[in-house]
């Protein structure tokens, strides 16, 4: 078996924090499984140094939150290591400024012939019906109106 390629090695002050962070409970479920995990694979002199199947066992957490635990702590930190990972927006919103601008100038005319008013449906048609988007669900549009109403009520 290969050696461990991320070491936790806890100094005082660093196990210190830690201690008082699990003992307290004031801080958030995952800071204090975090802080749990490290305190068992400290392998520095007051640490118990557990392997990563223990930790699992004992904790009940997936191998892979140890591994990732213990290379955040190597490679960023400790305060990074106890942290979320930011998540990344994968893509840009469908709607930006300008397409919203257009969606509540539509939003306020009026109904096409034979409705009452606007649906979300109706609306998602017509944005693309007029060139705005290619295309886009009316769940985009009905978060779109929501955030804008909030604002306007404001």
């Amino acid at each position: 078996m290969s050696a461990k390629k991320y070491i936790v090695r806890l100094s005082a002050t660093e196990r210190a924090k830690l201690v008082s962070l699990v003992k307290t409970g004031t801080a958030a479920a995952y800071k204090r499984l975090r802080a749990q995990i490290l305190l068992k694979a400290d392998v520095g002199t007051e640490g118990p140094g557990l392997k990563d199947a223990d930790i699992v066992t004992a904790l009940e957490v997936s191998i892979r939150t140890v591994g990732r635990t213990r290379q955040r702590l190597v490679e960023a930190g400790l305060e990074k290591s106890l942290e979320r990972k930011a998540r990344k927006r994968s893509r840009d919103p469908r709607l930006d400024g300008e397409k919203e601008a257009h969606l509540i100038a539509l939003t306020c005319s009026k109904a096409p012939e034979g409705y009452h008013r606007w649906s979300l449906r109706l609306l998602a048609k017509k944005m693309v019906e007029l060139g705005h988007v290619d295309s886009v669900c009316p769940e985009t549009i009905r978060q779109v109106l929501k955030k804008r109403h909030k604002t306007l009520a404001a």
